[in-house]
């Protein structure tokens, strides 16, 4: 009932416009009282990335250089939105950091009356080469978007390396003192909701603010409801490990809920567009490449300020033609799932937080079925015993977890091993990084092995959930095929022999998948554990003759 009264009352101010703007006392007043004093402008379509999240699988037609704005009129323009109230600027792209007069840009809009703050989002690949320059010129802010803390994940996801730049631009701006430095997440299920923890992790000893973000619908990228992780379930995976967490009082028109834990230099937080929208106190206004201007990232409505500027409208013009778009900013946005049927710009067009790949997003059905009297054919007590067997009940012979309760966690570490034979023309192909069309084999491989290692628990019925402290993939081109090891260290209960297992498994099944269009006799084999060391029952090494446990 309350949100029709507002319908009905925003229809009402609509029928009223002439007048209301006429005594409205801003041009970036809104029909429902929202005063915009935040501008995001995007100055460039080029990115020196290729993710997937950001950009349609298809591609996206750049526009031709002279339909994008000028440094001129960017400056122009920002001018004429700081004279109605707009104080903070954030440079977005593509990537900002490939324009070659990003300094003087910030030093400009620096430079307005009015501004309190001209920050920027970027991938952060280059920022460690322009960060002091940057900085000498005004900038205030950082955001870098950076969804795995896994290298070889990164350069899964971005089709290119570069992950120890993205950090080395990080550490650097720590240094240059650059506050806020924020790390923006975008949380996918299957993909990276395994290294919540990991990034909470980097907040420890950095005085930053990790975000994670719920994953948005837009025009290329698939969006399904399948890879959403909801803001309540990340706070509650993260409340059981830091129960101690605080909330910090959030400003007015934070976008972010911000959490802080005792002990820790930086900050959390989470940007909930999706589950818990914040469009009733959204300030923002973005400004694209090629000049137009969007009310709301998820609206489609667009007005083009280059075409009128270019045109010879005067600075009144302009205004009275911002002022209309805004004061018919709706009330808040569709909804996730209307979302998905609305046209829109592609993430990589807009120039804001990412949204994931339709690489991740292929439909995998996710349910298990299992027979019980496949574990136990009748109530009846079997006659063998189970006492060897710790998964089986050493009476009924039911399955059931291991109790570990009781142990003293101690270090753990295991090393498994597998090979997978190949034709010589595929095998020749993974050498020579020839399957472009899939990607780097090993590469794909080892991330695969990584993501499988972790998520065992998932996988295999019984084994225990264990906060593992590495895991490290190596895969290898060896005679006749390649050869897969994962090592795997953990600090707790139970063994991680199955994880190291789990980690070789899904890589070797990653290289076949791969490798499956130029032969279907490609063979798996050899999968084995090699050593583990830690827990009761003592070290274990295989010998070229067989088993040793020492």
């Amino acid at each position: 009932a309350q949100y029709s009264a507002m319908i009905a009352l925003r229809r009402v101010s609509l029928q009223l416009e002439p007048v209301a703007r006429a005594l409205s006392s801003s041009v970036l007043t809104d029909s429902l009282g929202r005063h915009h004093t935040y501008l995001r402008i995007s100055l460039t379509e080029r990115c020196n990335l290729r993710c997937g999240y950001c950009m349609p699988e298809e591609g996206v037609p750049l526009s031709p250089q002279e339909q994008l704005l000028t440094t001129d009129e960017v400056v122009e323009l920002s001018q004429l939105f700081a004279s109605h109230g707009v104080s903070k600027f954030r440079l977005t792209g593509g990537e900002p950091l490939v324009r070659k007069d990003l300094v003087d840009v910030v030093g400009a809009l620096s430079a307005i009356p009015g501004v309190e703050g001209v920050h920027m989002t970027t991938n952060g690949v280059t920022l460690s080469h322009k960060i002091r320059k940057l900085k000498a010129a005004g900038l205030a802010g950082v955001n870098v978007s950076l969804d795995t803390l896994v290298p070889a994940k990164f350069e899964f996801i971005t089709r290119r390396k570069g992950w120890d730049k993205v950090m080395r631009g990080i550490d650097d701006a720590l240094k240059l003192g650059v506050s806020p430095l924020k790390v923006n997440c975008v949380v996918m299920k299957g993909l990276n909701d395994d290294e919540l923890m990991d990034f909470v992790e980097f907040t420890k000893e950095k005085d930053l603010e990790v975000r994670f973000i719920e994953y948005m619908p837009f025009t290329g990228n698939r969006w399904s409801y399948g890879k959403f992780f909801p803001y309540q379930e990340m706070l509650s995976v993260l409340k059981g490990r830091w129960p101690e967490m605080e909330k910090v009082q959030d400003h007015p028109n934070d976008t972010s809920k911000t959490y802080s834990i005792p002990g820790y230099a930086g900050r959390i937080g989470f940007i909930t567009s999706m589950s818990e929208h914040f469009c009733g106190s959204c300030n923002r206004l973005r400004l694209t490449a090629d000049g137009n201007l969007k009310v709301c990232l998820f609206g489609s409505a667009e007005v083009s300020l280059r075409d009128a500027l270019r045109g010879g409208a005067s600075r009144e013009k302009l205004s009275q033609l911002i002022g209309a778009a805004v004061w018919r900013k709706k009330p808040k946005h569709a909804g996730m799932f209307n979302l998905t049927r609305i046209k829109n710009r592609p993430m990589i067009l807009i120039g804001t937080q990412f949204s994931p790949s339709p690489v991740f997003n292929s439909p995998v059905s996710q349910r298990l079925y299992f027979n019980p009297t496949f574990l136990r054919s009748s109530r009846t007590p079997l006659p063998r015993p189970f006492s060897t067997l710790t998964h089986l009940h050493p009476r009924t012979g039911s399955a059931h977890m291991v109790d570990v309760g009781g142990k003293e966690p101690s270090a753990r570490e295991a090393l498994a091993q597998g090979t997978i034979h190949l034709t010589p023309e595929a095998l020749r192909l993974v050498a020579d990084q020839s399957l472009s069309r899939k990607g780097n084999v090993l590469s794909v491989a080892q991330v695969a092995g990584i993501m499988a290692a972790k998520r065992t628990w998932e996988l295999v019925p019984l084994c225990h959930p264990i906060p593992l402290t590495h895991v490290g993939v190596e895969c290898q081109v060896v005679e006749g095929g390649v050869r897969v090891w994962c090592t795997v260290r953990s600090e707790g209960r139970t063994g991680v022999e199955m994880e190291a297992l789990c980690g070789v498994g899904a890589a070797l099944l990653t290289v076949y998948d791969m490798t499956k269009s130029v032969s279907h006799q490609h063979r798996i084999s050899d999968v084995h554990l090699v050593s583990k060391t830690g827990g009761k029952s003592g070290d274990y090494h295989r010998n070229g003759t067989g088993d040793t446990n020492q």
